[in-house]
Protein backbone atom coordinates (compact mmCIF):
# COMPACT_ATOMS: atom_id res chain seq x y z
CA UNK A 1 0.00 0.00 0.00
CA UNK A 2 1.25 3.09 -0.69
CA UNK A 3 1.98 5.91 1.34
CA UNK A 4 0.47 9.63 1.52
CA UNK A 5 1.65 11.86 -0.88
CA UNK A 6 3.04 14.76 -0.45
CA UNK A 7 4.06 18.12 -2.05
CA UNK A 8 1.06 18.83 -4.37
CA UNK A 9 -0.55 22.49 -4.31
CA UNK A 10 -4.43 23.60 -4.72
CA UNK A 11 -6.12 22.25 -7.47
CA UNK A 12 -7.66 25.42 -9.58
CA UNK A 13 -9.32 24.19 -12.43
CA UNK A 14 -10.17 20.68 -13.82
CA UNK A 15 -7.08 20.30 -16.54
CA UNK A 16 -4.23 20.21 -13.48
CA UNK A 17 -5.52 16.41 -13.16
CA UNK A 18 -4.47 15.08 -16.28
CA UNK A 19 -1.66 17.26 -16.68
CA UNK A 20 -0.82 15.42 -13.22
CA UNK A 21 -0.52 12.03 -14.77
CA UNK A 22 1.06 13.89 -17.94
CA UNK A 23 3.94 15.09 -16.19
CA UNK A 24 4.87 11.56 -15.57
CA UNK A 25 5.94 11.67 -19.40
CA UNK A 26 10.24 10.93 -19.82
CA UNK A 27 12.22 10.67 -22.37
CA UNK A 28 13.37 7.09 -23.36
CA UNK A 29 17.12 7.64 -22.11
CA UNK A 30 15.33 9.11 -19.00
CA UNK A 31 13.11 6.02 -18.12
CA UNK A 32 13.65 3.59 -14.97
CA UNK A 33 12.50 0.78 -13.03
CA UNK A 34 10.90 0.10 -9.67
CA UNK A 35 10.26 -3.27 -8.29
CA UNK A 36 8.33 -3.65 -5.30
CA UNK A 37 7.59 -6.98 -3.52
CA UNK A 38 6.22 -8.14 -0.45
CA UNK A 39 6.59 -11.17 1.82
CA UNK A 40 4.67 -12.61 5.18
CA UNK A 41 6.81 -12.87 8.61
CA UNK A 42 6.50 -15.18 10.98
CA UNK A 43 8.13 -16.47 14.32
CA UNK A 44 10.88 -19.28 13.52
CA UNK A 45 9.84 -21.76 16.95
CA UNK A 46 5.48 -21.27 15.85
CA UNK A 47 4.97 -20.74 12.43
CA UNK A 48 2.81 -17.97 13.58
CA UNK A 49 3.09 -14.58 12.12
CA UNK A 50 5.16 -12.25 13.67
CA UNK A 51 3.24 -9.35 15.94
CA UNK A 52 3.75 -5.53 15.06
CA UNK A 53 5.23 -5.48 18.76
CA UNK A 54 7.33 -6.88 21.13
CA UNK A 55 10.81 -8.05 21.44
CA UNK A 56 10.20 -10.45 18.41
CA UNK A 57 7.63 -8.36 16.40
CA UNK A 58 7.65 -6.12 13.12
CA UNK A 59 8.28 -3.13 14.89
CA UNK A 60 11.52 -5.12 16.45
CA UNK A 61 12.70 -5.82 13.02
CA UNK A 62 12.15 -2.35 11.30
CA UNK A 63 14.15 -0.84 14.67
CA UNK A 64 16.85 -3.35 13.56
CA UNK A 65 16.75 -2.11 10.01
CA UNK A 66 17.32 1.69 11.19
CA UNK A 67 19.62 1.18 13.70
CA UNK A 68 22.02 -0.96 11.88
CA UNK A 69 21.51 -0.23 8.19
CA UNK A 70 20.83 3.24 8.29
CA UNK A 71 17.52 3.48 7.08
CA UNK A 72 15.16 6.75 8.38
CA UNK A 73 12.32 5.98 10.30
CA UNK A 74 8.57 6.61 8.73
CA UNK A 75 6.09 7.58 12.05
CA UNK A 76 2.30 8.11 11.99
CA UNK A 77 1.23 9.15 15.22
CA UNK A 78 3.96 7.91 16.99
CA UNK A 79 4.30 4.40 15.99
CA UNK A 80 7.12 3.18 13.36
CA UNK A 81 5.23 2.12 10.06
CA UNK A 82 8.48 2.01 7.84
CA UNK A 83 11.74 3.38 6.59
CA UNK A 84 12.98 4.87 3.64
CA UNK A 85 16.79 5.38 1.95
CA UNK A 86 18.20 6.02 -1.35
CA UNK A 87 15.07 6.37 -2.78
CA UNK A 88 13.33 3.44 -2.02
CA UNK A 89 11.01 2.34 1.10
CA UNK A 90 10.08 0.13 3.66
CA UNK A 91 6.68 -0.23 4.38
CA UNK A 92 3.97 -2.47 6.06
CA UNK A 93 0.87 -3.96 4.36
CA UNK A 94 -2.18 -4.44 6.68
CA UNK A 95 -1.44 -7.77 7.72
CA UNK A 96 2.24 -7.44 8.49
CA UNK A 97 3.62 -8.21 4.87
CA UNK A 98 6.78 -6.56 4.71
CA UNK A 99 7.12 -4.52 1.54
CA UNK A 100 10.17 -3.38 -0.54
CA UNK A 101 9.12 -0.55 -2.97
CA UNK A 102 12.61 -0.31 -4.72
CA UNK A 103 13.95 3.45 -6.05
CA UNK A 104 13.59 4.04 -9.68
CA UNK A 105 16.73 2.29 -11.42
CA UNK A 106 18.04 1.98 -14.66
CA UNK A 107 18.87 -2.04 -14.99
CA UNK A 108 16.94 -4.89 -14.27
CA UNK A 109 20.67 -5.83 -12.97
CA UNK A 110 20.31 -3.08 -10.10
CA UNK A 111 17.11 -3.75 -8.98
CA UNK A 112 18.11 -7.47 -8.37
CA UNK A 113 20.90 -6.44 -6.38
CA UNK A 114 18.74 -3.90 -4.68
CA UNK A 115 16.41 -6.93 -3.30
CA UNK A 116 18.97 -9.24 -2.90
CA UNK A 117 20.40 -6.17 -0.85
CA UNK A 118 17.11 -5.63 1.10
CA UNK A 119 16.78 -9.77 1.72
CA UNK A 120 20.25 -9.60 3.43
CA UNK A 121 19.50 -6.90 5.90
CA UNK A 122 16.38 -7.70 6.30
CA UNK A 123 17.46 -12.09 7.41
CA UNK A 124 20.01 -10.76 9.29
CA UNK A 125 17.81 -8.48 11.78
CA UNK A 126 15.14 -11.61 11.53
CA UNK A 127 17.81 -14.17 12.58
CA UNK A 128 18.42 -11.93 15.75
CA UNK A 129 14.75 -11.90 16.96
CA UNK A 130 13.61 -15.67 15.74
CA UNK A 131 11.87 -14.55 12.92
CA UNK A 132 11.93 -16.00 9.36
CA UNK A 133 10.14 -14.36 5.66
CA UNK A 134 8.71 -16.06 3.04
CA UNK A 135 7.28 -15.27 -0.51
CA UNK A 136 3.87 -16.43 -1.37
CA UNK A 137 1.09 -15.11 -3.25
CA UNK A 138 -1.02 -15.65 -0.37
CA UNK A 139 -0.88 -16.85 3.26
CA UNK A 140 -1.22 -20.52 3.17
CA UNK A 141 -2.57 -21.61 6.59
CA UNK A 142 -3.18 -18.63 8.78
CA UNK A 143 -6.77 -17.27 9.37
CA UNK A 144 -7.48 -13.65 9.61
CA UNK A 145 -7.79 -13.65 13.38
CA UNK A 146 -4.03 -14.50 13.29
CA UNK A 147 -2.49 -11.80 11.39
CA UNK A 148 -1.29 -8.65 13.17
CA UNK A 149 -3.44 -5.30 13.60
CA UNK A 150 -1.17 -2.57 12.45
CA UNK A 151 -1.28 1.19 13.64
CA UNK A 152 -2.03 2.90 10.32
CA UNK A 153 -5.12 5.06 9.99
CA UNK A 154 -5.57 4.00 6.58
CA UNK A 155 -6.05 0.57 7.13
CA UNK A 156 -8.27 0.77 9.39
CA UNK A 157 -10.60 2.88 7.40
CA UNK A 158 -10.40 0.41 4.45
CA UNK A 159 -11.06 -3.07 6.85
CA UNK A 160 -14.57 -2.10 7.42
CA UNK A 161 -15.15 -0.86 4.40
CA UNK A 162 -13.90 -3.74 2.68
CA UNK A 163 -16.12 -6.25 4.45
CA UNK A 164 -19.09 -4.01 2.92
CA UNK A 165 -18.38 -4.13 -0.52
CA UNK A 166 -16.94 -7.11 -1.35
CA UNK A 167 -16.45 -11.05 -0.10
CA UNK A 168 -12.61 -11.37 -0.22
CA UNK A 169 -11.17 -7.89 0.43
CA UNK A 170 -10.22 -8.31 3.88
CA UNK A 171 -8.47 -11.50 2.54
CA UNK A 172 -6.44 -9.02 -0.16
CA UNK A 173 -5.33 -6.41 2.58
CA UNK A 174 -3.91 -9.00 5.58
CA UNK A 175 -3.37 -12.76 3.67
CA UNK A 176 -2.07 -11.93 0.39
CA UNK A 177 0.90 -10.91 -1.29
CA UNK A 178 2.45 -9.32 -4.71
CA UNK A 179 5.77 -8.64 -6.52
CA UNK A 180 5.42 -5.67 -8.37
CA UNK A 181 6.99 -3.28 -11.37
CA UNK A 182 6.51 0.39 -12.00
CA UNK A 183 7.81 1.59 -15.68
CA UNK A 184 7.47 4.73 -16.93
CA UNK A 185 5.99 6.05 -20.72
CA UNK A 186 6.89 9.22 -22.98
CA UNK A 187 4.23 10.29 -24.01
CA UNK A 188 0.15 10.10 -24.03
CA UNK A 189 0.28 7.79 -27.30
CA UNK A 190 3.22 5.44 -25.37
CA UNK A 191 1.33 5.43 -22.21
CA UNK A 192 -2.11 3.86 -24.19
CA UNK A 193 -0.12 1.06 -25.40
CA UNK A 194 1.60 0.25 -22.57
CA UNK A 195 -1.41 0.23 -20.46
CA UNK A 196 -3.54 -1.82 -22.98
CA UNK A 197 -0.93 -4.29 -23.54
CA UNK A 198 -0.48 -4.42 -19.61
CA UNK A 199 -3.95 -4.83 -18.94
CA UNK A 200 -4.30 -7.58 -21.52
CA UNK A 201 -1.28 -9.75 -20.73
CA UNK A 202 -1.92 -9.27 -16.87
CA UNK A 203 -3.19 -12.73 -16.83
CA UNK A 204 -0.63 -14.30 -18.74
CA UNK A 205 1.77 -13.18 -15.85
CA UNK A 206 -0.32 -13.63 -13.00
CA UNK A 207 -0.66 -17.66 -14.51
CA UNK A 208 3.46 -17.59 -14.92
CA UNK A 209 3.55 -16.48 -10.99
CA UNK A 210 0.65 -18.15 -9.47
CA UNK A 211 2.36 -19.51 -6.86
CA UNK A 212 -0.87 -19.29 -4.07
CA UNK A 213 -2.74 -22.95 -4.27
CA UNK A 214 -3.15 -23.02 -0.10
CA UNK A 215 -5.41 -21.09 1.76
CA UNK A 216 -6.22 -21.85 5.41
CA UNK A 217 -4.35 -24.74 5.51
CA UNK A 218 -6.31 -26.62 2.58
CA UNK A 219 -5.81 -26.75 -1.49
CA UNK A 220 -8.38 -24.37 -2.74
CA UNK A 221 -8.50 -25.92 -6.32
CA UNK A 222 -6.93 -22.56 -7.54
CA UNK A 223 -3.42 -21.87 -8.85
CA UNK A 224 -4.06 -18.45 -7.53
CA UNK A 225 -5.79 -17.82 -4.48
CA UNK A 226 -4.70 -14.47 -4.37
CA UNK A 227 -5.77 -14.14 -8.19
CA UNK A 228 -9.42 -15.47 -7.08
CA UNK A 229 -9.47 -13.24 -3.58
CA UNK A 230 -9.01 -9.84 -6.15
CA UNK A 231 -12.15 -11.17 -8.71
CA UNK A 232 -14.69 -10.38 -5.13
CA UNK A 233 -12.67 -7.16 -3.64
CA UNK A 234 -14.31 -4.41 -4.86
CA UNK A 235 -15.80 -4.25 -8.34
CA UNK A 236 -15.69 -0.70 -8.20
CA UNK A 237 -12.14 -0.32 -8.03
CA UNK A 238 -10.81 -3.54 -9.74
CA UNK A 239 -10.59 -5.52 -13.43
CA UNK A 240 -9.83 -4.66 -16.89
CA UNK A 241 -10.97 -1.82 -17.41
CA UNK A 242 -12.39 -2.16 -20.75
CA UNK A 243 -12.98 1.83 -21.26
CA UNK A 244 -8.94 1.64 -21.78
CA UNK A 245 -9.23 -0.11 -24.79
CA UNK A 246 -11.69 2.14 -26.64
CA UNK A 247 -10.75 4.84 -29.53
CA UNK A 248 -9.97 8.20 -27.75
CA UNK A 249 -8.29 6.47 -24.89
CA UNK A 250 -6.01 9.18 -22.46
CA UNK A 251 -5.17 10.81 -19.98
CA UNK A 252 -8.70 12.55 -19.52
CA UNK A 253 -9.92 9.32 -19.37
CA UNK A 254 -8.66 7.72 -17.03
CA UNK A 255 -9.20 10.74 -14.92
CA UNK A 256 -12.57 10.42 -15.47
CA UNK A 257 -12.54 6.73 -14.01
CA UNK A 258 -10.49 7.73 -11.07
CA UNK A 259 -13.17 10.18 -10.20
CA UNK A 260 -15.71 7.54 -10.17
CA UNK A 261 -13.28 5.62 -8.04
CA UNK A 262 -15.27 5.82 -4.42
CA UNK A 263 -12.61 7.83 -1.94
CA UNK A 264 -11.13 6.54 1.02
CA UNK A 265 -9.77 8.89 2.88
CA UNK A 266 -8.74 12.82 3.31
CA UNK A 267 -5.00 12.90 4.93
CA UNK A 268 -4.39 16.00 6.92
CA UNK A 269 -1.91 17.02 9.69
CA UNK A 270 -0.53 13.80 9.96
CA UNK A 271 -4.10 11.89 10.32
CA UNK A 272 -6.88 9.67 7.75
CA UNK A 273 -9.83 11.21 7.80
CA UNK A 274 -12.88 9.14 7.08
CA UNK A 275 -14.29 9.69 3.35
CA UNK A 276 -15.32 6.45 2.73
CA UNK A 277 -17.55 6.24 -0.16
CA UNK A 278 -17.76 9.61 -1.04
CA UNK A 279 -17.16 11.22 -4.78
CA UNK A 280 -13.84 12.69 -5.38
CA UNK A 281 -15.96 15.33 -8.16
CA UNK A 282 -17.63 16.43 -4.54
CA UNK A 283 -14.69 17.41 -3.43
CA UNK A 284 -13.40 19.03 -6.55
CA UNK A 285 -16.12 22.05 -5.75
CA UNK A 286 -15.66 22.08 -1.68
CA UNK A 287 -18.93 19.57 -1.38
CA UNK A 288 -16.94 16.26 0.17
CA UNK A 289 -19.10 15.52 3.73
CA UNK A 290 -16.01 14.73 5.63
CA UNK A 291 -14.27 18.33 4.89
CA UNK A 292 -17.26 20.55 3.85
CA UNK A 293 -15.97 23.66 2.17
CA UNK A 294 -12.54 22.52 1.40
CA UNK A 295 -11.21 21.74 -1.72
CA UNK A 296 -8.20 19.20 -2.77
CA UNK A 297 -4.79 20.10 -3.15
CA UNK A 298 -2.43 17.71 -6.37
CA UNK A 299 -1.41 15.55 -3.36
CA UNK A 300 -5.02 14.38 -2.39
CA UNK A 301 -5.43 13.36 -6.35
CA UNK A 302 -2.16 11.64 -5.72
CA UNK A 303 -3.27 9.82 -2.42
CA UNK A 304 -6.59 9.23 -4.45
CA UNK A 305 -4.93 7.47 -7.14
CA UNK A 306 -3.41 5.16 -5.03
CA UNK A 307 -7.12 3.69 -4.35
CA UNK A 308 -7.71 2.36 -7.80
CA UNK A 309 -6.55 -1.46 -7.56
CA UNK A 310 -6.96 -2.33 -11.44
CA UNK A 311 -4.40 -5.41 -12.30
CA UNK A 312 -2.37 -2.37 -14.50
CA UNK A 313 -2.78 1.19 -13.46
CA UNK A 314 -1.80 4.90 -14.41
CA UNK A 315 0.10 6.99 -11.69
CA UNK A 316 3.04 9.46 -13.05
CA UNK A 317 4.06 5.80 -14.40
CA UNK A 318 2.27 2.58 -15.27
CA UNK A 319 2.24 -0.17 -12.62
CA UNK A 320 1.82 -3.53 -12.94
CA UNK A 321 0.00 -5.65 -10.50
CA UNK A 322 -0.78 -9.26 -11.46
CA UNK A 323 2.03 -11.47 -9.89
CA UNK A 324 1.64 -13.39 -6.71
CA UNK A 325 4.26 -12.79 -4.07
CA UNK A 326 7.11 -15.96 -4.47
CA UNK A 327 11.19 -16.63 -4.45
CA UNK A 328 13.98 -14.80 -4.59
CA UNK A 329 14.23 -15.31 -8.36
CA UNK A 330 10.76 -14.20 -9.22
CA UNK A 331 11.45 -10.90 -7.82
CA UNK A 332 13.94 -10.20 -10.62
CA UNK A 333 11.90 -12.11 -13.41
CA UNK A 334 8.85 -9.72 -13.10
CA UNK A 335 10.53 -6.71 -14.12
CA UNK A 336 12.52 -8.83 -16.64
CA UNK A 337 9.31 -9.89 -18.03
CA UNK A 338 7.54 -6.30 -18.32
CA UNK A 339 10.81 -4.70 -19.22
CA UNK A 340 11.44 -6.72 -22.34
CA UNK A 341 7.57 -6.13 -23.89
CA UNK A 342 7.42 -2.81 -22.90
CA UNK A 343 10.75 -0.95 -23.03
CA UNK A 344 11.70 -1.83 -26.63
CA UNK A 345 9.18 -0.44 -29.13
CA UNK A 346 9.80 -3.59 -31.55
CA UNK A 347 8.55 -6.03 -28.79
CA UNK A 348 5.66 -3.67 -27.21
CA UNK A 349 4.27 -4.01 -30.96
CA UNK A 350 4.63 -7.77 -30.63
CA UNK A 351 3.09 -7.80 -27.80
CA UNK A 352 0.45 -5.98 -28.65
CA UNK A 353 -0.28 -8.41 -31.74
CA UNK A 354 -0.59 -10.73 -29.25
CA UNK A 355 -3.84 -9.46 -27.63
CA UNK A 356 -5.10 -6.91 -29.78
CA UNK A 357 -7.84 -9.31 -31.11
CA UNK A 358 -9.12 -10.26 -27.65
CA UNK A 359 -12.59 -8.82 -26.97
CA UNK A 360 -13.43 -7.23 -23.57
CA UNK A 361 -15.44 -10.52 -23.29
CA UNK A 362 -12.54 -12.81 -23.39
CA UNK A 363 -10.38 -10.92 -21.22
CA UNK A 364 -12.56 -10.97 -18.59
CA UNK A 365 -13.21 -14.63 -18.97
CA UNK A 366 -9.21 -14.74 -19.03
CA UNK A 367 -8.41 -13.12 -16.14
CA UNK A 368 -11.02 -15.83 -14.37
CA UNK A 369 -9.88 -18.57 -15.79
CA UNK A 370 -5.93 -18.81 -15.03
CA UNK A 371 -6.99 -17.85 -11.47
CA UNK A 372 -8.07 -21.24 -11.13
CA UNK A 373 -5.88 -22.92 -14.64
CA UNK A 374 -2.99 -21.19 -14.20
CA UNK A 375 -1.17 -22.25 -17.89
CA UNK A 376 -3.77 -24.51 -18.82
CA UNK A 377 -6.59 -21.90 -19.27
CA UNK A 378 -7.67 -20.76 -22.84
CA UNK A 379 -8.16 -17.61 -24.78
CA UNK A 380 -9.45 -17.69 -28.40
CA UNK A 381 -8.73 -21.03 -29.00
CA UNK A 382 -4.79 -20.95 -27.37
CA UNK A 383 -3.86 -21.93 -24.30
CA UNK A 384 -2.04 -19.68 -22.05
CA UNK A 385 1.39 -21.93 -21.74
CA UNK A 386 1.59 -20.93 -25.88
CA UNK A 387 1.11 -17.62 -25.48
CA UNK A 388 3.56 -17.50 -22.33
CA UNK A 389 6.13 -19.23 -24.60
CA UNK A 390 5.38 -16.62 -27.14
CA UNK A 391 5.85 -13.77 -25.06
CA UNK A 392 8.78 -14.63 -23.60
CA UNK A 393 10.81 -14.75 -26.20
CA UNK A 394 9.77 -11.45 -27.56
CA UNK A 395 10.84 -10.18 -23.77
CA UNK A 396 13.96 -11.72 -24.54
CA UNK A 397 14.36 -10.06 -27.92
CA UNK A 398 13.19 -6.68 -26.12
CA UNK A 399 15.63 -7.16 -22.95
CA UNK A 400 18.36 -8.50 -25.74
CA UNK A 401 17.90 -5.17 -28.02
CA UNK A 402 17.95 -2.39 -24.27
CA UNK A 403 21.37 -4.56 -24.12
CA UNK A 404 22.12 -3.16 -20.39
CA UNK A 405 25.18 -4.89 -19.18
CA UNK A 406 25.94 -6.10 -15.38
CA UNK A 407 28.37 -7.26 -13.30
CA UNK A 408 30.96 -4.52 -14.72
CA UNK A 409 30.36 -5.61 -18.66
CA UNK A 410 30.34 -9.34 -17.70
CA UNK A 411 26.56 -9.78 -18.46
CA UNK A 412 26.35 -8.33 -21.40
CA UNK A 413 22.31 -7.59 -20.94
CA UNK A 414 19.77 -8.31 -18.76
CA UNK A 415 17.81 -11.89 -20.75
CA UNK A 416 19.06 -14.22 -17.87
CA UNK A 417 16.60 -12.94 -15.69
CA UNK A 418 13.92 -14.56 -17.74
CA UNK A 419 15.84 -17.86 -17.02
CA UNK A 420 13.28 -18.38 -13.59
CA UNK A 421 10.36 -18.27 -16.19
CA UNK A 422 11.69 -20.14 -18.86
CA UNK A 423 12.26 -22.66 -16.67
CA UNK A 424 8.22 -22.81 -15.93
CA UNK A 425 7.17 -22.63 -19.75
CA UNK A 426 9.80 -25.74 -20.37
CA UNK A 427 8.14 -27.92 -17.67
CA UNK A 428 4.36 -26.95 -18.70
CA UNK A 429 2.61 -25.69 -15.56
CA UNK A 430 2.39 -22.98 -13.25
CA UNK A 431 4.70 -22.69 -9.56
CA UNK A 432 1.14 -23.44 -7.61
CA UNK A 433 1.16 -27.41 -9.83
CA UNK A 434 4.78 -27.72 -8.15
CA UNK A 435 3.61 -26.97 -5.10
CA UNK A 436 0.43 -28.97 -5.03
CA UNK A 437 2.48 -32.02 -6.04
CA UNK A 438 4.93 -31.80 -3.30
CA UNK A 439 2.16 -31.14 -0.92
CA UNK A 440 0.33 -34.22 -2.05
CA UNK A 441 3.89 -35.86 -2.40
CA UNK A 442 7.16 -35.70 -0.75
CA UNK A 443 5.16 -33.25 2.05
CA UNK A 444 2.89 -36.13 2.90
CA UNK A 445 0.06 -33.47 3.73
CA UNK A 446 2.26 -31.25 5.81
CA UNK A 447 1.75 -27.51 4.81
CA UNK A 448 4.33 -26.66 7.04
CA UNK A 449 7.44 -27.56 4.73
CA UNK A 450 7.04 -24.34 2.61
CA UNK A 451 8.75 -22.87 5.90
CA UNK A 452 11.62 -24.65 5.68
CA UNK A 453 11.56 -24.95 1.71
CA UNK A 454 10.00 -21.66 0.55
CA UNK A 455 12.11 -19.09 3.25
CA UNK A 456 14.62 -16.16 2.33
Amino acid sequence: MSIPQTGGGPIESHDQLAQYLSDGCKPKEDWRIGTEHEKFGYCKDTFNPIPYEGERSIKALLEGLRDKYGWSEVLEEGNLIGLTKNGANVSLEPGGQLELSGAPLESIHQTCDEANDHLREVKDIADGIGARFFGMGAAPDWTEEQMPILPKGRYKLMTKYMRDVGTHGTQMMYRTTTIQVNLDFSSEPDMVQKLRVGLALQPIATALFANSPFFEGKLTGYQSWRARIWQDTDKARTGNLPFAFEDGFGFEAWVQYALDVPMYFVYRDGKYIDALGQSFRDFLVGKLPALPGETPTLSDWADHLTTAFPDARIKQFLEMRGADGGPWRKICALPAFWVGLLYDQNALDAAWDVAKGWTAEQRDQLRLDVAKNGLDAEIGGRQVLSIAKELLEIAHGGLKARAKPGAGGLVPDETHFLNALQEIVDRGFSPAKKLERLYRGEWCGDINRKYAEYSY
